[in-house]
């Protein structure tokens, strides 16, 4: 019955010519039998025929109702599996560190595209959600297309990952299919070529549709980048979940899911308690951890030793920084650490695996390099005279605890090296910051908004390019530099 009113519904919105109603038949049994084939034969109908049958057979529907009803489809389901109205609210994300002067700040608001931490690559994550959208009379789509560009440009030059919480995209806030087109080929090669992964959770018909709609558009490269992910849980395979501030209508989504699919889950099993770290472990670690089990040694040993090997032999490679590496590699690496194993990277041939390694480390201390406590005054740093920033920097760094000021001093002394040397690795003091200002510093609860993220990466900046007069005027017994 369902599908005889979608297939209704096509021949009312659409004025067809004299072959639609033929077409139009012929694309409700293939969707009726992409719906059904789990539970008869999947092998009835695949993805490939049906785009081959759009693309050859559908160039007189009308491509945007079609989306419309299956949107409309969608929205039916989950108001059944919710048992509730299908009045839209969107979910609300109230960013407290955004300012009314934001020059996107009628979108920004919205909270529909975020940072969201790292993948387990090291690689910036950024989510678009769209249950976060407000309907369309309420948002400049076209002003969404410039955010989204703004936000991905502080990132391009890096590779990257995007997360698209599908769920929450309906009749009233969806984009036009031509303004989707429209996006997909105002990013040029720029945008893609470091876009490393694009999850899409919680694909529904309408993707499958869109999909081999924009399919004839989309590059095969492009394409075997998309991961697709049924559910919130398969995302802790490639991404730290925790960091991913996922809207809690995305969540309780995700439950009716999985009680639809299976019902009532079993309950899931206890967390077992932290084991206590290994003696020699190197990662997730204390800074006073490594000192005691290191002879007193203030410079942990992954970063002198990640420091010393770059500086001798990568400090003219152009992109140092940032790269990322085989994720098998780090894993490998990273284990004979955390074992007291020697690592001698000359075996790996492969200069960005140290690089990598080193912001790992940075990224997994319990407490930033700068520490939580100084997370307030450095976002209040875009606030200071620009003549008084250095100074102000200075007050920061001086207020730190000693064996943090120790480690920071020696990272910065080489980071600002690198710098010297941008005219080979293209590697400046602002795009330095990019890449280590988050692993410098982050809030105590959850990850840095997108709002952070300038006077964060701007203070890094200051530090790398005015090393010598932050760091000179405060000596600590022992310290050394690379």
């Amino acid at each position: 019955m369902e599908y005889y009113i979608f297939f209704c519904s096509i021949q009312v919105v659409i004025s067809p010519p004299k072959n639609t109603i033929a077409c139009t038949e012929a694309v409700f049994k293939r969707l009726w039998l992409i719906e059904n084939q789990e539970e008869s034969n999947p092998a009835t109908i695949s993805q490939q025929e049906l785009g081959l049958f759009l693309t050859e057979n559908m160039s007189e529907i009308d491509f945007e109702e079609l989306a419309e009803i299956e949107l409309q489809k969608d929205e039916a389901e989950h108001a059944i599996m919710e048992k509730r109205k299908t009045s839209f609210t969107p979910a609300a994300c109230e960013d407290t560190e955004l300012s009314i002067n934001h020059p996107y700040y009628d979108v920004a608001r919205h909270g529909i595209v975020q940072l969201a931490g790292d993948d387990n690559s090291g690689r910036r994550v950024i989510t678009f959600s769209c249950c976060r959208m407000p309907p369309s009379h309420q948002l400049n789509h076209s002003r969404l297309l410039e955010y989204l560009r703004y936000t991905l440009d502080q990132y391009v030059e890096n590779d990257y990952t995007l997360v698209y919480f599908h769920y929450g995209l309906n009749s009233r806030n969806k984009p036009s299919l031509n303004w989707l087109q429209s996006a997909y080929k105002e990013f040029d090669r720029k945008y893609k070529k470091n876009l490393k992964a694009l999850y899409v959770v919680h694909p529904t018909n309408f993707i499958k549709i869109l999909w081999n709609i924009f399919k004839p558009l989309i590059s095969h490269k492009f394409g075997k980048k998309i991961t697709y992910l049924n559910y919130l849980s398969d995302l802790r395979e490639h991404l730290k979940y925790d960091q991913l501030n996922i809207p809690e209508d995305v969540i309780r989504h995700d439950q009716n899911l999985r009680d639809k699919q299976k019902g009532r889950p079993p309950p899931s099993a206890k967390v077992p308690p932290p084991r206590p770290p290994l003696p020699t472990q190197q990662f997730g670690v204390s800074l006073q951890y490594l000192k005691d089990k290191n002879k007193g040694q203030l410079i942990p040993p992954v970063m002198k030793q990640t420091v010393s090997y770059l500086k001798n032999k990568g400090l003219r490679v152009e992109g140092l920084f940032r790269r990322s590496a085989s994720i098998q590699t780090i894993k490998e690496v990273h284990k004979l650490y955390n074992q007291g194993k020697p690592v001698n990277f000359d075996d790996y041939g492969d200069i960005h695996i140290p690089a990598v390694i080193l912001k790992t480390f940075l990224r997994e201390l319990p407490q930033p390099l700068l520490t939580f406590e100084s997370y307030d005054q450095i976002l209040g740093i875009t606030g200071v005279e620009s003549s008084l920033r250095v100074t102000r920097c200075k007050q920061v760094i001086q207020g730190l605890p000693e064996h943090n000021y120790v480690v920071l001093k020696y990272l910065i002394c080489f980071l600002h090296m690198v710098s010297q040397e941008s005219i080979y690795n293209k590697m400046t003091g602002s795009n330095l910051a990019c890449v280590f200002g988050l692993n410098l510093i982050w809030p105590p609860k959850g990850a840095s908004s997108l709002s952070a993220l300038n006077p964060l990466n701007h203070f890094t900046e200051l530090l790398i390019d005015f090393y010598s007069k932050i760091f000179s005027s405060r000596t600590v017994p022992g310290e050394i530099l690379p």
